[in-house]
């Protein structure tokens, strides 16, 4: 029942929090606005990162309290919505914020799990079953690349209305099925606090949209699932069951491995914003949006029962 009330109350809080934060953004201005690059004819509030934001950490410390689990999303989201939330009001004025301030922050905060000791820290042998541990520096810098790069995965999936907050729901109650099969409490209690905030935020996201989450939101999603990841389903894991949390995050990783390919082959800066992501490729063949999401929903739900199928049978 503590998840079913996990569940419930995140999905609520954000759910009911989202038309007052809309209004205020109006009023305030602070509008992702319609250009060349972007799908959307109309000036969208651009709030949704705090509402994603508020109510993970307040369920997370009333159902799990101050641990090293819950200060790493404590601290480490509140960095990444302060710099989303610069980054998004730059947008509301026509403007381009600065890439570094970006990534120089990002890694501080993908740097924050390990300062908290959760970090990939080694593999199980499958033949022995003895724990190999990996050299510190090794486990440090495994567990920054694996945080850094969710946490700009999922935030280049936020391009069409729904998409990243529908992935991000899938995604987490795949995290809470691996967690649960795993045997590990807390992380099953974020997870499912996760997929709440997520769900309940889909609900205003969805095409048409009444409400974007910005970099805010989208970069703090990739960072929670990235920890959910390292604290679950990469703890002991095999060198098969590696597998697991990649492929229950497979859809931003192959459509991330997939831009950067196009744009070394184009000549183009990594960072630089495009229309070279799946869903702009799927739109271009003439789905709608609806279509478009729904489509790629569906590749996120086929590689989730992939990753659980795997644990169940190998892990």
């Amino acid at each position: 029942m503590v998840y079913v009330a996990a569940a419930l109350i995140s999905f609520t809080i954000v759910f009911a929090s989202v038309p007052p934060l809309r209004m205020f953004a109006l009023r305030l201005g602070f509008v992702d606005r319609p250009t060349s690059r972007k799908i959307h004819n109309k000036p969208i509030p651009l709030m949704g990162g705090a509402a994603i934001y508020a109510g993970c950490v307040i369920v997370m410390l009333l159902f799990i309290g101050l641990t090293p689990l819950t200060w790493t999303i404590l601290t480490g989201g509140l960095l990444l919505v302060t710099i989303g939330m610069l980054d998004d009001a730059a947008k509301s004025k026509g403007k381009d914020f600065p890439v570094w301030p970006r990534v120089i922050l990002y890694l501080g905060a993908a740097l924050i799990p390990a300062i908290f000791h959760i970090k990939i820290a080694g593999i199980t042998n499958p033949l022995s079953g003895f724990f190999i541990p990996f050299p510190e520096w090794f486990s440090w810098l495994a567990s920054m690349l694996w945080v850094f790069a969710l946490i700009n995965m999922i935030n280049f999936i936020d391009g069409v209305d729904g998409l990243a907050s529908g992935v991000s729901t899938l995604s987490a109650l795949t995290m809470l099925i691996i967690s649960l099969i795993k045997g590990q409490s807390d992380t099953a209690i974020l997870a499912v606090i996760l997929a709440g905030v997520s769900f309940g935020f889909l609900l205003h996201n969805f095409y048409p949209a009444k409400i974007f989450m910005g970099d805010a939101g989208a970069t703090f999603l990739g960072y929670t699932l990235a920890v959910i990841a390292v604290d679950g389903a990469f703890k002991k894991a095999t060198v098969i069951t590696l597998l697991v949390p990649l492929l229950a995050l497979g859809l931003p990783i192959l459509d991330t491995a997939y831009v950067m390919l196009r744009r070394l082959i184009s000549g183009k800066g990594l960072h630089r914003a495009d229309k070279l992501h799946t869903h702009h490729i799927l739109m271009k063949w003439g789905l709608n949006q609806v279509q478009t999401v729904s489509f790629m929903y569906l590749i996120a739900a086929l590689f989730a029962l992939l990753s659980i199928i795997l644990l169940l049978v190998i892990g």
